[in-house]
């Protein structure tokens, strides 16, 4: 029963079986029924039959219901971990200590949020009126969202949408369904109407694109690939939809001469290999001055390792599988290739064949130097536990103000087509604050990389996307603004008649309006 639409599973409508598999063992978790394009109808009927009474529920009652949903999470935060764990192959660490805790503050924190959906304050901006601001929800939400982080970025995708008053059906990636569906259980458990979080579990092509395309969809929430978000506007475009899309990155981690060295090398690991590097924010384009270019790469080879590759469950593990073989074979190709045009592997470069590893599809945590920076290898993304290191910097002395060596490393983290997440690391405050200033991205970290909280936007620019996840700001994605004037002054003739009477009287001028 896998599909969740109108308050209760249901098998899908395809007659096509899928495995969730386990990817440290290949061995199956749970077997899926797959939905068809009669089931993406069922569910946007659904949502479209719930949004008149869940966007007419004042803020006070939405937030209710979310704090009663962040309740039920934390009591099942050991639960939801293992499953994710089983589902996506990551360290129950970061589950349980990141992926679950997560999900529960940003729930908390838009049980807030609900309640200070305001528009601008009544005030009279022409002087025969006055005029407000409402917010109001868009409508029918259709979202998908990617693999690598399946509850969260199902939450990240439900809460703003039905804090502000929307319903949503939701398709999570084919292979990782099994949280969303809980988590849309357990709105409905805090007191949602039945149909406003509906979950689909197809695939993008079938499905997915179903969803997008559905003329009752008023808008489209995507997160995923940079190739896949350009389909996902063609689609669209026949709406036309309000289009959110969060997609790919490249981050650059920027290693400046006077940076903290032991602080950016375990940023560096940990920055790149957290997710097994399946993170669209993860450190990827280490840019070190040339003058800690070496200190660097042989104290991130050492940590790297040093990482632990194991069971996921185990709580010794550091790092977990891909999400599946053709993930594997796809980091292992761009690894490969880099060796053939000259690069070289410092340490990792190889698929793991260890009794312990071999069944799963895991891949050794790996530094490269060597590189040219038009090079495949720093200009797509990866995705997979690989961080690229190469050296900036002529050593030319910084005088009046000028700091070419900053310049040219700003250059080299702007250069590719992506601007998701960036790290600059520093001790100078005044350098720190060019390059957060002068980096093209989303978010820039300064001595770190990584962290996100719940208060603060998340969202890219360039080909990383547009629009925001988290804080306040997802509300404008999933809100529209709309303009509401009264008349103030009771009279049939007003003042602008006279552009299209020349008759009307002064006497239907308002007195301030020829103040």
């Amino acid at each position: 029963m896998h599909q969740y639409i109108a308050g209760q599973r249901s098998r899908g409508s395809s007659g096509t079986r899928y495995d969730v598999i386990d990817p440290s063992t290949g061995e199956t978790v749970e077997t899926t029924e797959l939905a068809n394009t009669d089931d993406v109808d069922r569910a946007v009927a659904a949502a479209s039959a719930a949004f008149g009474e869940w966007s007419r529920a004042t803020p006070g009652e939405r937030s209710a219901v979310l704090t009663k949903l962040a309740g039920l999470l934390e009591a099942e935060a050991e639960g939801l971990a293992t499953l994710e764990s089983r589902q996506t192959g990551k360290p129950i660490r970061l589950s349980g200590e990141f992926d679950v805790p997560g999900t529960v503050d940003n729930t908390a924190f838009f049980a807030g949020a609900a309640r200070e959906l305001a528009g601008k304050a009544a005030a009279e901006y022409s002087p025969d009126h006055t005029s407000m601001v409402r917010r109001e929800p868009v409508g029918v939400v259709g979202s998908v969202a990617p693999w690598n982080y399946p509850l969260q970025m199902a939450a990240w995708k439900v809460l703003p949408a039905i804090a502000a008053g929307n319903t949503i059906v939701l398709k999570p990636a084919e292979n990782t369904p099994l949280t969303s569906l809980r988590l849309a259980e357990l709105v409905t458990e805090a007191g949602a109407p039945a149909g406003v979080v509906n979950v689909i579990t197809g695939t993008g092509p079938v499905a997915g694109e179903a969803l997008i395309s559905h003329p009752d969809v008023a808008m489209v929430s995507f997160t995923g690939s940079s190739p896949v978000g350009r389909r996902v506007m063609e689609l669209a475009s026949g709406g036309p939809k309000r289009i959110h899309l969060e997609l790919g990155g490249k981050a650059p981690f920027v290693v400046l001469d006077d940076a903290d060295l032991e602080a950016a090398a375990h940023g560096a690991v940990a920055g790149a290999l957290i997710n097994t590097g399946q993170d669209c924010t993860a450190a990827t384009r280490a840019y070190v001055h040339h003058s800690r270019f070496a200190e660097f790469v042989d104290r991130v080879a050492e940590l790297m390792a040093a990482v632990r590759l194991g069971a996921p469950l185990d709580p010794a593990t550091d790092q977990g599988p891909l999400i599946h073989r053709a993930q594997q074979e796809r980091v292992a190709g761009f690894v490969d290739r880099a060796r053939g045009y000259g690069a070289r592997v410092v340490v990792g470069g190889e698929i793991p064949k260890t009794d312990e590893l071999i069944r799963g599809s895991y891949y050794a945590p790996t530094l490269i130097v060597d590189v040219a920076q038009d090079a495949e290898i720093v200009q797509s993304e990866i995705f997979g536990p690989v961080l690229v290191a190469l050296p900036f910097g002529s050593g030319a002395a910084r005088q009046g103000g000028d700091d070419p060596d900053l310049d040219e490393a700003i250059a080299l983290a702007n250069d590719t087509p992506f601007g998701l997440a960036a790290s600059v690391w520093t001790r100078d405050v005044h350098r720190a604050m060019h390059a957060t200033r002068a980096i093209r991205s989303g978010c820039v970290w300064v001595n770190d990389h990584i962290p996100i909280i719940s208060e603060m936007p998340h969202g890219g620019v360039k080909a990383s996307g547009f629009g925001k996840d988290m804080s306040s700001y997802s509300f404008e994605e999933y809100t529209t603004v709309k303009h509401v004037m009264y008349d103030l002054t009771a009279n049939a003739a007003k003042s602008w008649h006279r552009t299209v009477f020349r008759d009307t009287p002064p006497s239907a001028m308002h007195p301030l309006a020829g103040a």
